[in-house]
């Protein structure tokens, strides 16, 4: 058990380290915005990724993997062998289309139902974007989105390896679109997501469109893209929210005084 938790500890502090010296020089060399690297809330932030990386995304994999033997039986043995026998790279790009197809109409229906917006508020809170800002996520949020995202892969049958590098990739892609980073892409921005396009997802109006991850083809395709020449003046939500960790945690299960 203490081995296990020295490992966990160990992995956290590696990947913390990678993450700083992969995003810390590109939001200094390329900045989006001036900002202090200790802006406002980074404790905040902090906190939200040592509990993501500690705690709440080891739960929510264990319990998919857990779960995998009787989410296959909604699919035909043949059928998933099929899938699994593909090549990795085409198992790659089917995963891509079939989990951003889902994350669009997942991610918007996060903005349009009150009950799924009151934890995805959290992830919007943040004021100021970096790569420690993307972490900010509560857990049932992350149970939400993770599910979506990877519990139709597991039903088709592709391979928990392919499923393990597409995470991975995704995950580093999300702090990506999210670091205080603007490279501009010019006429690649219709196919490849940047950071100048999920900045204006923060806008702080809540219908701002850019609910794409990966690509913005589902937004083009969809009539929600957006990409002004320009950052967002500001980043947020309009709506009153506690500023640490633990009330973040705690607020979306508070009584609501009026109705969403």
């Amino acid at each position: 058990m203490n081995m296990n938790i020295s490992g966990l500890i160990l992995s956290t502090g590696l990947s913390i380290l990678f993450l700083a010296l992969v995003f810390r020089p590109l939001e200094k060399l390329f900045p989006a915005r001036e900002q202090k690297f200790f802006r406002p809330e980074w404790w905040t932030d902090l906190f939200f990724l040592l509990g993501q990386y500690l705690l709440w995304s080891g739960l929510v994999f264990s319990a998919l993997y857990v779960c995998r033997g009787w989410l296959h039986a909604f699919v035909p043995e043949s059928f998933r062998t099929a899938v699994a026998s593909q090549p990795w790279w085409l198992q790659a790009v089917q995963v891509i289309v079939l989990s951003d197809f889902l994350i669009y109409w997942g991610h918007r229906l996060q903005h349009r139902v009150g009950f799924l917006w009151r934890f995805h508020s959290i992830h919007h809170s943040a004021e100021h974007l970096d790569w420690l800002a993307a972490h900010r996520e509560h857990p049932v949020d992350s149970i939400y989105t993770i599910g979506l995202i990877n519990l139709p892969a597991f039903i088709l049958g592709f391979p928990l390896e392919t499923l393990a590098g597409f995470i991975a990739f995704r995950g580093i892609w999300a702090i990506y679109i999210h670091s205080n980073v603007r490279l501009p892409l010019g006429p690649l921005r219709m196919l490849i997501g940047a950071p100048e396009l999920h900045h204006w997802h923060h806008d702080k109006a809540r219908d701002a469109g850019n609910y794409a991850n990966i690509s913005p083809l589902m937004d083009i395709l969809f009539g929600t893209y957006r990409c002004p020449d320009h950052e967002p003046e500001s980043f947020g939500i309009h709506e009153p929210i506690p500023r640490s960790y633990l009330g973040q945690m705690l607020h979306p299960f508070r009584r609501k005084k009026r109705t969403e």
